[in-house]
């Protein structure tokens, strides 16, 4: 996947609408009528939400005789998993390597592990 296809992949996902309309299309393909009735705006807003998700590449549209459902690609979802896994990984291993740097800096070193006892030099008189 092209930074350029990432980036408008993120940026269809970053619309509450776009994101309702991939939780619906998640299961079962869907007109845009369907796609439509649980959202305050016309057909043709709605239309135009499709279409950004088409050209993201998360849906695609078929003909079936009068119908134009639409259908997720879940390709896409695999593709950016992998990316944002990539990152995640190597965060958690940074993360690891601190701790480890962290828990060396703070373990007790083996030289002070016995206190040491001088006596103070008194300051009394001598006998």
């Amino acid at each position: 996947m092209s930074n350029d296809q990432l980036s408008r992949v993120f940026s269809a996902l970053a619309d509450p609408t776009r994101r309702d309309m991939i939780a619906t299309l998640a299961s079962a393909d869907a007109t845009l009528v369907d796609l439509a009735a649980p959202h305050a705006m016309s057909v043709q807003a709605v239309s135009k939400h499709l279409q950004v998700l088409e050209e993201a590449g998360l849906v695609s549209r078929t003909r079936d005789a009068q119908r134009r459902p639409a259908h997720l690609e879940v390709e896409v979802f695999d593709l950016m998993t992998k990316w944002i896994e990539r990152y995640r990984r190597e965060a958690a291993e940074r993360f690891e390597r601190l701790d480890e740097l962290l828990a060396e800096r703070t373990a007790p070193s083996k030289t002070c592990d016995t206190p040491t006892t001088a006596k103070p030099a008194s300051k009394g008189k001598s006998a």
